[in-house]
């Protein structure tokens, strides 16, 4: 099973990495860890509207904060024993992701699920519901524990699955004691 695991510098990410490590893995199973690189907003832009220097600067910084982050998550993934490669690359997010996973022929997505109220949601989306939409391959959106009802979810990880053809279900993945 080839997996591409997408991450970010976010909480989210990190549980999506340890939902990764969860996971039985076969000898077979391989792991490509992605982090995308967007460019640097357009609001950067000099003093008249032309270009500024310092743009490319802090994308080349970032650029290079990302390949940090994913040798250090492939290096987590290799000690569970997770064969793992890793990629970094500038673009939007969305098709970057998608594009990956086609280019590589991955079976899965796993990508954590950013927390946004239901309004924002409406008017903007997310990357990680563009993605479950959009992907040819199943995908995994990872979320963070979350509380019920004043409790909280001490033992499991919840996550929403995307099938391909867009069928979404929720589930908390429960450790045994």
């Amino acid at each position: 099973m080839k997996i591409l695991l997408a991450i970010d510098d976010s909480k989210f990410s990190e549980s999506a990495i340890q939902a990764v490590i969860a996971r039985g893995h076969t000898e077979d199973t391989e792991v490509r860890v992605l982090h995308v690189v967007e460019p640097p907003s357009l609001l950067g832009v000099g003093d008249m509207g032309g270009y500024d220097p310092a743009i490319e600067v802090v994308w080349e910084e970032e650029t290079k904060q990302a390949q940090v982050l994913v040798a250090k998550t492939a290096e987590t993934l290799r000690s569970h024993g997770v064969t793992v490669t890793t990629s970094v690359q500038q673009g939007d997010s969305e098709s970057t992701i998608i594009g990956a996973s086609e280019e590589w022929r991955a079976d899965l997505i796993v990508l954590g699920a950013h927390g946004r109220k239901a309004l924002s949601l409406l008017w903007m989306g997310t990357v990680p519901q563009a993605i479950a939409l959009h992907a040819r391959c199943s995908v995994e959106i990872v979320r963070i524990p979350s509380g019920r009802g004043g409790e909280s979810v001490q033992n499991g990880r919840e996550f929403t699955l995307a099938a391909s053809g867009g069928a979404v279900m929720k589930a908390t993945a429960l450790k045994a004691h």
